[in-house]
């Protein structure tokens, strides 16, 4: 069946971007081009696929796959500037290519010879390649990865993860779509009927989505009300989500949530503890003042938790979207009124410092967590929430523009499929 390509409609305000990348080899003696990967013709080899498993070194690995003691600290001689072997992942998988050997003169027959290559899947976008020939050497080989540019709509009727999958999109989409609206909608209140149109770019990997690199556009409807997102650069902002307002769909955080003396431990996974005088992660911020301090919300949200929470003492919880959660610790006591449920806006004095719980002294517990798990209060991102400038606006309008076209193209497209159908049903 004809159809007329949804890039056909694009391209006349979107060039899209692809970036490809091919080994280039000559045709062999049968005029047959030998298929190549980590820049190796794998035809001369066989291959075998393992993962790392728990317990599993570099060395030991290498030597239960028979690589002798003397090649395995050449590799790691090789490696000392490229890669750090000990930082090999539990889950992260490998691939082994042995030399093919001969059998008997047969040609065609072969037996598996000693192993050439080890090639682990350093993340989604590059390898490390370990040669153990000859001329032992190591290096990264990029992947050869396409990008491809995607508009879809989708309506949930189930759940978020679950209808983007329905649309043929990849779910790794959903997890964008909640960090860019999650000032703005509350993706674990989306209800039956809600839907949106995104334009977006994915990464391909042999045939599977491996990331979504880029969200250009994104137009939801939550609750019968319609939000945009739109990427544009804004000078020195960089890249940013706005509404079609011009106006950031992200609030920035306070910078700390009181007036403090000094910092007297920092984020670290590894703090010899002032009470329990173990050495155990501290996922926060301790913030030395005097009892009695106001403790203030770093943002706008919904108190999730007060009371008294073990070794942190009376603590108040502050849940300020589907990402990001606070928590204040040690505290001597609460604003006058608040409880849970309670909405706060930033600012907004939540408690006072005190020494409850596990403490040595008076001071606050500040932690964050983003998507649940704890983050660096001292590093995490706090955005700008000033409007795209005045001397970029008409650049933006007109981006906003191309953007919609492109959206309402999908429609456009929809009907004509439709169209081509009853021109020319499927026999």
């Amino acid at each position: 069946m004809r159809r007329i390509p949804f890039t056909f409609i694009a391209i006349l305000f979107i060039s899209c971007m692809y970036s490809c990348h091919e080994n280039s080899t000559l045709p062999d003696e049968n005029n047959e081009i030998p298929e190549m990967k980590y820049g190796v013709e794998l035809d001369k080899y066989f291959s075998e696929i393992g993962e790392i498993g728990k317990g599993d070194f570099f060395g030991p690995l290498l030597m239960k796959l028979g690589v002798s003691n003397d090649k395995i600290q050449q590799l790691i001689e090789e490696s000392s500037e490229i890669f750090d072997i000990t930082k090999i992942k539990i889950g992260n998988s490998f691939e082994v290519l042995y030399d093919k050997v001969h059998v008997g003169g047969d040609t065609t027959n072969h037996d598996k010879g000693e192993l050439a290559y080890f090639i682990y899947e350093r993340d989604a976008l590059s390898h490390v390649l370990f040669c153990l020939k000859d001329s032992v050497y190591v290096k990264i080989v990029e992947k050869e990865i396409e990008e491809e540019r995607r508009l879809k709509e989708v309506t949930i009727t189930n759940s978020l993860w679950n209808d983007v999958k329905a649309a043929g999109a990849s779910p790794i989409l959903a997890l964008k779509l909640a960090d860019i609206y999650a000032w703005t909608i509350d993706f674990f209140g989306l209800q039956k009927g809600d839907s949106f149109k995104v334009m977006y770019d994915e990464l391909i990997y042999e045939g599977d989505v491996i990331d979504i690199s880029n969200i250009y556009y994104a137009e939801f409807i939550h609750n019968g009300k319609l939000f945009y997102a739109v990427r544009f650069t804004d000078g020195e902002k960089g890249n940013l989500y706005w509404n079609e307002k011009g106006e950031s769909l992200r609030k920035a955080f306070l910078k700390a949530p009181l007036s403090f003396v000094r910092i007297t431990s920092r984020f670290t996974y590894a703090r010899k503890h002032p009470v329990l005088k173990i050495v155990r992660p501290h996922t926060g911020v301790d913030y030395a003042a005097p009892k009695g301090t106001p403790v203030m919300t770093i943002g706008d949200g919904t108190v999730i938790h007060k009371g008294w929470s073990g070794g942190g003492g009376n603590t108040i919880k502050i849940k300020h979207n589907s990402i990001y959660t606070t928590s204040y610790m040690h505290l001597s006591g609460y604003a006058k009124g608040l409880k849970k449920g309670s909405r706060v806006k930033q600012g907004e004095v939540i408690g006072y410092v005190g020494s409850t719980g596990l403490s040595t002294g008076p001071h606050l517990d500040f932690r964050v967590y983003k998507n649940g798990t704890p983050i660096n209060p001292l590093t995490m991102e706090s955005p700008s929430v000033e409007p795209v400038s005045k001397s970029n606006m008409e650049a933006f309008d007109l981006q906003l523009k191309k953007y919609r076209f492109v959206a309402d193209s999908l429609e456009t497209q929809v009907y004509i499929d439709r169209i081509l159908d009853k021109l020319n049903p499927v026999e």
